[in-house]
């Protein structure tokens, strides 16, 4: 049955349609605390003096953590991906160690009977901040006097890589035109209905840890959490009831998350943590900063002749946990070409730390950077050579006949209809009456505009798209397997739910036809290689 036009049903429609709906925050447990963060006030900033006495002293205050003390809870991490050679990055640490790197950064977390009296808390701490010279721009980043902002590393470039194929200057040199275009993109960042949060618990006797959190991976932050505060990974339990929007932000590992959770280890009851608005603006991942320069060579027609690319993209002071931060301008560098028949290619893309808050892989990573610099030069070459906007992409979009296509960047596109699909939206806004009216109503004076963009979406990585690359990403899909007295196996795994059915869970039972599983060599009679048993022959 098809999706589309179908009426799905949701399986979690009635319980939130009846106002039964959970958020981190609608939890409870006996003898909760709430913690509540210290941050910086500073872009760049050496700790002098860090003083918490008074707040710890203070009514209703129950533990205080600075940056030394969760140092001897945990390890730093570092967002590396082993497949991007030469990448290098700082570490995070749950709590600001030695200086601070960007407004915002925890510096030490107080955990209180109720939230007001951790806030109040909060303001007895006494910071001395010595302010140090804060890299903000990418391009002077990269200059050999800018500060650093990891000294150890020699120089504030994450990462660097270039792309290939074709002869790129022979293409430029020998166009009929070619045109330049320099485009910046602001930071943003998404404005989740619930904000970060969690609630952890941890029973010290057992050593197990148990994590409400307002988080779209789980099974990846069971591991992480695992690895981070030394516990075996089946003694940490990470649940996520219904999260209010994530987009990306809630994918990441943040140093406050890490900070709550020690911290309800150190106590030894549970401890809630929920950002306000204005800790999620300054904490949350942000997205999409980056310069990109591009030059398009064209034939008389219209066809493109070669393209060059420059991608400088600032990530904050490190790279984010564990998916990194290089991915974003490393789809920009592979997606600039789009959909269109593009040849000679050269694309420069450069990783940059500064001194704001961590940028990462957010919604639709790279794809509208990518899609909005070839678009809008594809329109200013119209424009220069008089051809409709429409005909040019026409023109240089890939043919069905020539699928499956392997692009300039190296992905394969394996279906599509890219032509039929701008004809078809050319068919249904009218586009032709619409230029019609555009000419009529810039003759009177106003103005109309008609944009047009055409693009490609990479879908569907999965827990191997991450695994190459050293990010452990672990798989969301769980299948339960039983083996039951008869010697039939009961396997229970969730499908996805079917317009007008529902068939949420599917049980299987499987007869064996070696009941006993684990024959000893002497009792088995196979000839050749026994694949039934363990003798091994």
């Amino acid at each position: 049955m098809t999706y589309v036009g179908a009426r799905v049903y949701r399986l979690d429609d009635p319980r939130k349609l009846a106002g039964r709906g959970q958020y981190v925050d609608d939890l409870a447990l006996p003898r909760m605390a709430h913690v509540a963060f210290v941050r910086s006030p500073h872009a760049h900033a050496r700790l002098r003096r860090l003083d918490v006495a008074a707040a710890a002293r203070f009514p209703g205050v129950v533990a205080v953590l600075d940056g030394e003390g969760a140092a001897g809870l945990c390890s730093p991490w570092r967002g590396v991906l082993d497949h991007f050679a030469g990448m290098k990055t700082g570490a995070w640490w749950p709590l600001a160690r030695g200086k601070v790197l960007y407004v915002g950064e925890p510096v030490v977390a107080v955990a209180a009977l109720d939230r007001y009296t951790a806030e109040d808390a909060c303001e007895l701490v006494q910071v001395d901040y010595e302010p140090l010279p804060a890299v903000l721009d990418p391009v002077a980043a990269l200059e050999p006097s800018a500060p650093l902002i990891f000294e150890e590393l020699g120089d504030n470039l994450i990462w660097c890589s270039r792309l290939e194929a074709g002869e790129v200057d022979a293409a430029l040199h020998g166009a009929h035109r070619t045109y330049r275009q320099h485009s910046a993109f602001g930071r943003h960042t998404g404005v989740t209905l619930e904000p970060r949060s969690l609630l952890a618990s941890y029973e010290p006797t057992a050593r197990q840890l148990t994590v409400h959190i307002s988080s779209q991976v789980p099974h990846m932050m069971q591991a992480v959490l695992a690895r981070m505060c030394g516990l075996d990974e089946h003694n940490v339990r990470v649940i996520c009831p219904d999260v209010g929007g994530s987009y990306g932000i809630k994918i990441h590992v943040y140093q406050d998350d890490v900070a709550a959770c020690l911290l309800a280890m150190k106590l030894g009851r549970p401890l809630k943590w929920v950002a306000d608005r204005r800790e999620s603006f300054i904490s949350d991942i942000h997205a999409r900063e980056q310069r990109v320069d591009v030059e398009l060579a064209v034939e008389r027609d219209g066809t493109m002749r070669g393209l060059r690319g420059r991608v400088t993209a600032p990530v904050g002071p490190a790279s984010a946990y564990p998916r990194s931060s290089v991915v974003e301008a490393c789809q920009v560098l592979r997606l600039l070409p789009g959909p269109y028949r593009v040849r000679n290619y050269a694309c420069t893309a450069e990783v940059v730390a500064q001194n704001k808050g961590m940028t990462s892989q957010y919604r639709a990573v790279g794809h509208p950077i990518a899609a909005a610099c070839m678009e809008s030069i594809l329109d200013l070459a119209a424009r220069d050579l008089g051809l409709d906007p429409a005909e040019i992409r026409r023109r240089n979009l890939v043919r069905s006949d020539e699928l499956p296509y392997a692009s300039c960047t190296g992905n394969v596109y394996d279906s599509g209809s890219y032509r039929a699909a701008l004809e078809t939206v050319l068919r249904a806004a009218d586009y032709d009456r619409l230029r019609l009216e555009q000419a009529e109503l810039r003759a009177e004076g106003r103005l109309l505009g008609i944009g047009l963009s055409c693009f490609i979406e990479l879908t569907g990585p999965g827990a191997q798209f991450y695994g190459v690359g050293g990010a452990p990403i672990s798989a969301a899909d769980a299948t339960t397997v039983r083996l039951e007295p008869s010697g039939r196996a009961t396997v229970l795994t969730r499908e996805r739910p079917v317009a007008r059915r529902r068939r949420p869970l599917v049980f299987v039972s499987v007869a064996l036809r070696h009941r006993q599983l684990t024959n000893s060599p002497s009792s088995c009679r196979s000839s050749g290689t026994c694949s039934r048993c363990r003798c091994g022959s």
